[in-house]
């Protein structure tokens, strides 16, 4: 229960950022950072149809192929993700926009979108436009990195932008915020893959081991060893961890240990029991 709630929490959350950015910061400054938002942008300036729904129309089309290629589980969070950005473009384009430069627009506006997108894509669903695109290229290229293809995808929009608007500044403004918002996309998600490995050597290994059992969803692997400078016998436990849980990890350690020497290295991917796979 707690896991759905936090889930769908982290969805409204992304989409809420993704709208914030583009109603006020991207649109009142005439940026197009590609995909449908950008799409949506140029269509409000030019013809003045209204953000939120030129959002929900083209993301409509794009459920489509979500639905045949990818699944009804990620159509259905991205039915609900493309929704909730509509509405809070629609609701945010009420909003005054905080700036009128745009060199800020773009900057603090592209790592808004791009965390936003982020948060969607972690929890398995997205905010509809070209990351379903995105998706549907990596179903086919299983290395293919999201933020790399969204930036290529979202390219042949910036051109759209330049020839209904006819101005270089631009369109330079909205390929540097599609490179930010892909830089912010693949930050987000490789942070979200980081773990920590810790390393216990003790005395103690199989009564710590019982208490890191009992009280910690971790599992604990003992190596038996020798200590190269005393060669007495020592246990060595490896346990995989999240940054969040080195400090009751540490606390439990030296609560039956005091002696313990305790090693954190960074792990850059972890898969598998209670680790999963952001991409």
């Amino acid at each position: 229960m707690k896991t759905a709630i936090r889930k769908y929490f982290m969805i409204i959350v992304g989409a809420a950022m993704v709208g914030f950015a583009i109603s006020v910061f991207f649109s009142p400054n005439k940026i197009v950072s590609g995909g449908v938002s950008g799409i949506a942008v140029i269509l409000f300036h030019s013809l003045n149809i209204p953000l939120g729904i030129s959002y929900a129309v083209i993301n409509a089309a794009l459920l489509l192929l979500a639905l045949i290629f990818l699944g009804k589980g990620f159509a259905l969070n991205t039915v609900l993700g493309a929704a909730l950005v509509s509405v809070f473009v629609q609701v945010f384009s009420y909003f005054p926009p905080l700036t009128s430069d745009v060199w800020l627009a773009a900057f603090f506006g592209s790592v808004l979108y791009g965390f936003g997108i982020g948060l969607n894509l972690i929890e398995g669903a997205s905010t509809g436009g070209t990351d379903i695109v995105a998706r549907l290229f990596q179903r086919a290229f299983k290395t293919a990195k999201v933020g790399t293809v969204l930036l290529i995808v979202d390219s042949a929009v910036i051109l759209t932008s330049f020839i209904v608007f006819g101005e270089f500044d631009l369109a330079f403004y909205g390929i540097m915020s599609i490179g930010i918002s892909s830089f912010a996309i693949n930050l987000l998600i490789k942070k979200m893959n980081i773990s920590k490995l810790a390393f216990v050597v003790t005395d103690k290994g199989d009564d710590i081991t019982k208490k890191l059992v009992s009280k910690s969803p971790r599992g604990v692997t003992i190596f038996r060893a020798v200590g190269g400078y005393t060669m007495q016998r020592r246990d060595v436990l490896m346990c995989a961890l999240k940054e969040r849980e080195i400090v009751s990890f540490q606390h439990r350690i030296l609560e039956t240990d005091e002696n313990a020497f305790i090693i954190f290295s960074e792990a850059g991917q972890i898969i598998g029991n209670g680790f999963k796979l952001y991409h």
